[in-house]
């Protein structure tokens, strides 16, 4: 192997890193009481995270050793730095059970990573099996945002500890979710993707952390929906129209 090519097996890992990295530093901030920018270095990880994959795919050098630190990587950015969020933000007004709390997510996130790995080859490839991972620490960590922002929602700690018991579920649950990366552009209607886009880009330049908290909720509640519909509802219409 010459070293142009050692240079493209680094070059997807060192991604990987700093995605780690970036997770380490959010728990820095999360104990400082700098929450802000513990999200943002979140955001961060999550922007290095989705780099890392599609790196290796272009330069053709994926890895058992790049799909590995990749769930470790994860495991930091993803479920200890939203733990420790969470944990430094309103968790420890509820003594162990916050820290109990905080615990679950990690564990929970630790035990979807590792299904992922071992069930990516026979699942469904348009879907997810569980909420994912870094969904499940953005969608935690926005929500904090909000509390931290709006003062109306000061004295409502028990709703985030809610909304952390019930990512943690999520990611262990067989809920499906949609996954965006095996979406075919070529079928996709290219006006209509163009114009919600733009949209999308004006809401969060305009409310940023709104609207981003506004997006990954409707993503967390469309698995929950669509989970309930296909287990009740739909079995119901196939059932009458075999009678």
């Amino acid at each position: 192997m010459d070293n142009k090519q050692k240079l493209m097996y680094i070059l997807p890992n060192l991604f990987t890193a700093g995605s780690a990295f970036l997770g380490i530093v959010s728990v820095l901030a999360s104990a400082n009481g700098n929450f802000d920018k513990a999200i943002f270095y979140i955001v961060l990880s999550l922007i290095l995270d989705g780099m890392d994959g599609r790196v290796a795919r272009l330069t053709k050098t994926t890895s058992k050793f790049g799909v590995e630190f990749d769930s470790l990587a994860d495991l930091v950015a993803f479920g200890v730095a939203p733990a420790m969020l969470f944990y430094f933000s309103v968790g420890y007004e509820f003594g162990k059970f916050g820290s109990l709390i905080a615990g679950l997510f990690v564990v929970f996130g630790a035990i979807r990573l590792a299904r992922f790995n071992i069930t990516t080859n026979t699942n469904e490839p348009n879907v997810f099996i569980g909420l994912p991972i870094p969904s499940a620490a953005i969608a935690g960590a926005f929500w904090i945002g909000i509390y931290d922002k709006y003062e109306f929602l000061q004295g409502l700690q028990w709703i985030l500890l809610v909304i952390m018991v019930g990512l943690a579920i999520l990611m262990v649950s067989n809920v499906r979710y949609p996954s965006f990366k095996k979406i075919n552009y070529e079928k996709a209607n290219f006006i209509r993707l163009l114009i919600a886009l733009f949209l999308v880009f004006c809401m969060l330049y305009v409310y940023p952390l709104e609207s981003a908290t506004t997006l990954i909720s409707i993503y967390v509640i469309y698995g929950i929906i669509r989970g309930i519909w296909a287990r009740f509802f739909a079995k119901n219409i196939k059932f009458k129209e075999k009678q």
